[in-house]
């Protein structure tokens, strides 16, 4: 049977050997619209407790993101989001060049307007795994191909195809050589139409850049 990919609009892409849909692992661009979180297809986040609507995933993920958030959660396409996984977003920060780091402003709805002492975007490239209970601080910008491990603390910018764990988290080793990185990245496999994907999927499961390349539409 040929390999395919699952619809990237359906909610509950994994379906249990009873039938069942699995309520606790969903694709987000099928159950988030936030308007200051972009999210790539593909990507899917799991948890053992999955939030109800009231709270639902945007806020599971991301609780300091508001929707007047002057910055942008941006996450592409493929990566894989465990459970406890936290982005602290730029509006959970507080001002840190003042005489006291005490918000003032939140209690003002006059002065509320407009008080962002912090704006970075947090950027996740593609096909990422984040591990379980991973937390993301403010301004992160996670390299494509990176592994989390479970428990890091990420700031600053982790390039492609790192390890990182602990915290803060520090590189412990790269996935692949530098010239694979390299090859990996033009191939940006990612971006492909899903039957191309899907035909690659042995050279992908492998670990074979060179098959990847010469499946390359």
């Amino acid at each position: 049977m040929p390999a395919t990919l699952p619809d990237a609009r359906t909610a509950h892409p994994i379906v249990l050997p009873d039938g069942t849909p699995h309520s606790g692992t969903v694709f987000l661009n099928a159950v988030i619209d936030h308007p200051r979180m972009e999210i790539g297809d593909y990507t899917y986040a799991s948890d053992f407790d999955p939030p109800g609507p009231e709270e639902g995933w945007a806020a599971r993920l991301a609780p300091y993101l508001f929707d007047f958030a002057e910055e942008r959660l941006r996450i592409g396409r493929f990566c894989q989001i465990a459970h406890g996984v936290r982005f602290v977003g730029s509006a959970a920060n507080h001002a840190t060049r003042a005489l006291s780091s005490f918000p003032f402003q939140v209690f003002s709805p006059e002065r509320m307007h407009g008080y962002a002492p912090d704006t970075r975007d947090t950027v996740v490239s593609h096909d990422v795994w984040l591990g379980y209970g991973a937390l993301v601080c403010p301004g992160a910008r996670i390299g494509n191909g990176v592994f989390v491990g479970a428990g890091a603390v990420v700031r600053g910018t982790v390039p492609d195809y790192a390890v990182v764990m602990g915290n803060p988290a520090r590189v412990v080793r790269m996935r692949f050589s530098d010239a694979e990185i390299a090859m990996l990245l033009r191939l940006a496999w990612w971006d492909w139409p899903p039957e191309a994907i899907a035909r690659a999927q042995p050279a992908l499961e492998a670990g074979d850049v060179e098959a990847l390349a010469a499946l390359a539409p």
